[in-house]
């Protein structure tokens, strides 16, 4: 089966990487955000445990041109569903439509809704569906009026770890927040620490990146659910994945806020990730960090000012962030942030940038380098 993996715009390389990490394959394939090889019902358990930077696991179910909607549904129930689909099967249509002809998506649901529904019954030998069971969710997605029809394996989005119930102001995707770990030069010998932690997503995804904790461990998925899917190949990519945690380990993570119910928030989401005990959280202002240890790593989202407080407010932070990481010379330094002219304000040129997405914003990832510690 064909098998995509989707991904935030500016990490598909970090993605693409996780895969072949995960399951060994090297003809990947990445176009706008879709990742896509051949594989099987293990690579799809194995990917949805395993990944930290993807958003879904799609198995791709077919495509064809349509420029109208008599092509669509045609297209549409060419399509063998019934492979994939029980006769219970709860089937959502998600649609998406990109310089097509067929734009309209609440008429493209209800097209594609119709023609699956159709097929089905025809099938099944039954005049209706009751749809009670297992869900299916199916994308149809238009781009430059070719059709492309995926069934999400995931259910809810990879970014849903299992961990975070509640969120403080301006979250952070874990998706995105491991991929700026990724991202970074940070190891688990390595100092870490996140200036601005709010919640907590960025040293807990460190974390559980240094012990090698599943990210999608303490979640279910869609396909677990599916009658058509062996349960035996989860359970087994399930223990193999378990069997590789690290459960002993000198880490030196921390996170410091000024904000104590967004403290409260991250130390209960460490507790529910099972990494307490290796996270130091702290009421402390950016300002007054220090560290006894040195080549550490900064890895922060500090507040971008349209969300969160006044734009002078935000330059001045960013000024006083600039001059506590020039304070720490030995130390590295990596900034998410939307504001244009954050080099000026942090007083320093990054040695690297790169564009990235937090949610729909813009974003520019800068990375200020120093001298790594020397090899013992």
């Amino acid at each position: 089966m064909e098998i995509c993996v989707t991904s935030a715009s500016g990490i598909e390389a970090v993605t693409k990487r996780e895969l072949y990490k995960i399951i060994g394959k090297e003809d990947l394939s990445a176009i706008n955000g879709r990742i896509k090889f051949e594989g099987d019902e293990s690579d799809v358990a194995k990917c949805n445990l395993n990944l930290r930077t993807g958003n879904r696991v799609e198995i791709v179910l077919g495509g064809f041109k349509a420029e109208t909607f008599d092509d669509l549904f045609e297209g549409i129930k060419a399509i063998p569903f019934e492979e994939y689909i029980c006769r219970d099967g709860k089937i959502i249509v998600n649609a998406k439509s990109v310089q097509s002809k067929l734009f309209a998506y609440s008429a493209i649901q209800s097209v594609s809704k119709k023609a699956i529904c159709e097929r089905l019954c025809e099938k099944f030998g039954v005049n209706e569906l009751n749809e009670s069971g297992a869900r299916y969710k199916i994308e149809v997605a238009a781009l430059k009026d070719y059709v492309t029809v995926t069934l999400d394996t995931s259910g809810d989005g990879l970014h849903r770890r299992g961990y975070r119930g509640l969120v403080g102001e301006a979250p952070l995707k874990e998706t995105l927040a491991a991929a700026l770990v990724e991202l970074s030069v940070w190891n688990k010998t390595r100092p870490f620490a996140d200036l601005f932690c709010g919640t907590g997503t960025i040293p807990i995804e460190a974390c559980m990146i240094a012990l090698n904790i599943p990210a999608g461990l303490n979640r279910s998925f869609d396909f677990q659910n599916w009658k058509r899917f062996d349960k035996k190949i989860f359970d087994r990519a399930a223990e193999e994945a378990k069997a590789n945690i690290v459960t002993d380990a000198d880490l030196r993570i921390s996170g410091f806020d000024i904000d104590d119910k967004q403290l409260k928030l991250a130390r209960k989401h460490a507790e529910l990730a099972g990494v307490d005990k290796y996270i130091h959280f702290q009421r402390a202002d950016m300002r007054d960090f220090s560290s006894r240890f040195s080549h550490g790593v900064i890895i922060s989202n500090p507040p971008y000012g349209e969300r969160l407080s006044d734009r002078k407010e935000v330059e001045k932070l960013y000024r006083d962030y600039g001059k506590k990481v020039a304070s720490l010379d030995d130390w590295c330094a990596y900034t998410l942030t939307p504001v244009d002219d954050f080099e000026r304000l942090f007083g320093k040129k990054a040695d690297k940038k790169r564009k990235i997405y937090n949610g729909k914003i813009e974003c520019c990832y800068y990375s200020h380098l120093a001298p790594p510690p020397k090899k013992q």
